[in-house]
């Protein structure tokens, strides 16, 4: 399946989009009795992410996994600052090892009532996981969740190689439940003498129920979280699949599953062909002889560096802060929403759409020059060490790819 973009499909197969590709402009959708508002464009995801906490009148629910001492930091603390300084209920969770914000970077937000609370902060089991979600629930009524955390390159125009992601806003009934998760997430987090098993109790506990609206966690538990074995379900019996992925190394089980969807159905995938990871890519790469032989089309987004989480199979839409890898399916703590919504479904697609005018198609004869013995190897050690090493650790180690 060949999405439509801008330029000739030979210049994009060979040289990517670059300088011609555009952010696409905000747009809303309604579906199963919710309002979605979509940020594809870092100035508009920013300025929504101010302007929730600066209307903020009663609390603000937030936790990032990346929250950086920069530009963009320190608006957002400011903000949040603000709104404690006015009798706002602020709770922060961020990432120990994803942010490299100091104690003292928050001690205004801290001093003006805020509660501010990090996980893994002990070298226990408990470090070995990361809190990879992006979560923002203003006065119990409206959230905001994708793939972005608060750092300049996440709203960054592709000119300066900021990251392309999505942030969703979203008014509805399934709110409530991020309140919920948010408030069980940051109890465990602000409790000093918290168990392990305790969280491994709450992702198993979480219950998503089975309407066309869910909200799905993932984590460290014994079987699979919600988030892993939807998106499992989904993919076993779905007869289409279009996807825009940052990182993309899943296991075999699930491979198999988008390589029955292209012989079966169609299967279009846009994968990063940019990153700040580049063992990211190497381990994608490995795939796509096997994907491509099943009849995948792959498309290498290269415009900027790609850090979007959506996927569309059949009539459900997934977004959220999840990549389509081993670590965001069976380790980090995830967060994804799943829409069962057919006009939502096309709306996204046509998103999807859109993104082709970034990328290039990877067609067989490309793949086949790419992979020399040496580049092969390259991929398999790659593959390696994104399935078990964090992301910030992997982001040293890119092999020169």
């Amino acid at each position: 399946m060949t999405g439509q973009g801008t330029g000739s499909l030979d210049d994009r197969r060979t040289a990517g989009a670059g300088a011609a590709y555009r952010e696409p402009g905000t747009f809303s959708a309604a579906a199963q009795r919710h309002e979605l508002t979509f940020y594809p464009g870092g100035r508009g995801r920013l300025d929504r992410l101010l302007r929730l906490v600066d209307e903020a009148r009663h609390s603000i629910r937030m936790c990032f996994y990346i929250f950086a001492d920069d530009a963009t930091g320190r608006l957002l603390r400011d903000a949040l600052t603000r709104a404690a300084s006015r009798g706002v209920d602020c709770t922060l969770v961020i990432d120990s090892f994803g942010s490299d914000a100091e104690d003292d970077f928050f001690a205004p937000f801290n001093a003006a009532g805020g509660k501010e609370c990090k996980f893994s902060s002990r070298w226990t089991q408990r470090y070995l996981i990361r809190n990879h979600q992006k979560i923002v629930v203003v006065d119990d009524t409206i959230g905001m969740v994708g793939g972005f955390n608060v750092e300049d390159d996440y709203f960054a125009p592709p000119q300066e190689q900021g990251w392309s992601d999505l942030a969703i806003v979203i008014e509805g009934r399934v709110v409530a439940d991020l309140v919920t998760w948010f408030d069980r997430l940051a109890g465990w987090t602000a409790d000093p003498k918290a168990k392990w098993k305790a969280l491994r109790r709450i992702i198993k506990d979480w219950e998503p129920g089975d309407g066309p609206v869910r909200l799905l966690v993932g984590g460290p538990t014994k079987g699979l979280s919600s988030w892993a074995s939807c998106v499992g379900r989904d993919l076993a019996r779905a007869r289409r699949l279009d996807m825009v992925m940052a990182y993309f190394s899943p296991p075999r089980r699930l491979l198999q599953r988008i390589g029955r969807i292209a012989c079966d159905g169609e299967a279009r995938l846009i994968l990063a062909g940019k990153s700040d990871n580049a063992a990211t890519i190497g381990a994608t790469r490995l795939l796509n002889a096997y994907l491509l032989k099943k009849g995948a089309a792959i498309w290498e987004f290269d415009a900027t560096k790609l850090h979007t989480k959506l996927i569309v199979l059949d009539d459900a839409v997934y977004f959220g802060s999840a990549n389509f890898d081993m670590r965001s399916l069976y380790l980090n703590l995830e967060l994804m929403l799943r829409i069962e919504d057919a006009a939502l479904a096309e709306r996204m697609r046509q998103f999807v759409d859109t993104q082709m005018a970034g990328a290039r198609e990877i067609t067989p004869a490309i793949h086949a020059c790419r992979a020399t013995l040496w580049n092969r190897m390259r991929w398999s050690l790659s593959w390696l060490l994104v399935s078990v090493l964090d992301y910030t650790v992997s982001r040293r180690l890119n092999l020169g790819l």
